[in-house]
Formats: structure tokens, C-alpha cells, sequence
């Protein structure tokens, strides 16, 4: 299975390109309170031209019904990444997924969903997640690893969690909110030779 790749908290249309242009699976638009945050008709326009089979995020923590439904009849995004127990409280749209995000040094759920984002204990901030807890998770459902990675730890990460997907923020950026693109190629190209190595290892193992 090829590694699934987003890259989160876009502001600008440079930075969309990059992502695409690198091969992104998915990028992500920040509407909580961040020096990325977006509103909901400022991610409409990044995403204008952007190829369909881009899977388009809309990264929130604990946030009101009203933004919800705004991001959703404005933004109309693919999916609602937030933390998990922000979903019991929500009334979301026909149509939109979710990618409920599990924190380091929080009990995890003991059900987990099918697919699950681990995260640092604060988002944005470029600090590592626990990777030993990742990797036991990853054994029972889609894990997307994020939290401090960048192009010279993913390799390391992938190797240590092997998780289905990473997501990246802080560790692309020239500085907060603006992407750099160079960081972005070399950030998918560590990430995908990792997950072929980690892929042919288990595949010479069997």
C-alpha cells in the first residue's frame, strides 16, 4: 500500500501548488486559532483547480457546530480532521468524513475508528508524538503520524510506526504558515523512499 501523505495548514496558493506538485495525497486548511488559520472562503479559493483525487481537510479542535456547518456550506471539504472527543457533540453533514486525532500522553480509545491521526500534544508547535505508543496503535487501525516531523526525522518515523500516512505542518515551512516548496519535495521524496524500503523489508522478511 503506498503511503498516504498530507500536507496541513496551507495559506497560500504557492504553497497548494507545492503540495500538489510534490504528489500530495491530501492538504489540510486550519480553522482554529493559528497563525495558519484560514476561513472558510479563503479555503474555497486555494482550492480552486485543485485535481479532485486531492482529498481535501478541514483540520478544527473543539470547535462550535456554527463553524462546522459554515466550513461545510462555504469550504465543503472532504473531511473533518479534530480531535476525537469533539465528534460526540457534533451534527455533521451527509458526506463528510472524519479523521478523529488522538493526542500523545492521552489514553487512547480502547475501540479505535478505522482510521485515527496521532498527534504531539499540541498541534502546529513541530513537537514529536511518542512514537513507541504509534507504533502499537498502528497495528490496529490507520494510523496518520504527525507531530515535529520534516524531511530528516520521517524517514526514521516511518521506519519506527509504519504507519499508513504522515502529515506535515511546521517541518515545510519557511517560516509559520508559509510553505517552502524545495521542503516539500524533499519531505514526499524521504517519506515515500522510507515506506518502499520499510514495504520491501517485510516483503524479503516473509
Amino acid at each position: 500500500m503506498n503511503l498516504w501523505i498530507k500536507i496541513c495548514g496551507l495559506t497560500t496558493d504557492e504553497g497548494v501548488s507545492a503540495a500538489i506538485d510534490a504528489g500530495a495525497d491530501a492538504i489540510g486548511f486550519v480553522f482554529a486559532p493559528s497563525k495558519r488559520q484560514v476561513n472558510a472562503e479563503r479555503a474555497a479559493m486555494l482550492v480552486r483547480g485543485v485535481p479532485a483525487n486531492v482529498i481535501r481537510v478541514a483540520v478544527m479542535q473543539h470547535p462550535a457546530q456554527t463553524l462546522v456547518d459554515e466550513v461545510w456550506d462555504v469550504f465543503h471539504p472532504d473531511v473533518l480532521q479534530t480531535d476525537s472527543e469533539d465528534l460526540q457533540s457534533l451534527t455533521l453533514p451527509h458526506g463528510l468524513m472524519v479523521l478523529p486525532v488522538i493526542r500523545s500522553g492521552r489514553t487512547s480509545p480502547v475501540q479505535l475508528p478505522p482510521r485515527v491521526l496521532f498527534e504531539g500534544p499540541v498541534s502546529g508547535a513541530g513537537i514529536a508524538a511518542d512514537w513507541q505508543t504509534a507504533s502499537g496503535l498502528a497495528r490496529r487501525a490507520q494510523l496518520v503520524l504527525a507531530g515535529g516531523l520534516n524531511e530528516d526525522n520521517v524517514g526514521d518515523a516511518i521506519r519506527t510506526v509504519r504507519p499508513f500516512g504522515v502529515d506535515v505542518s511546521s517541518g515545510v515551512e519557511r517560516e509559520p504558515g508559509i510553505k517552502d516548496a524545495g521542503k516539500i519535495r524533499e519531505f514526499l521524496r524521504a517519506a515515500r523512499g522510507a515506506a518502499h524500503e520499510t514495504h520491501d523489508g517485510a516483503g524479503n522478511e516473509s
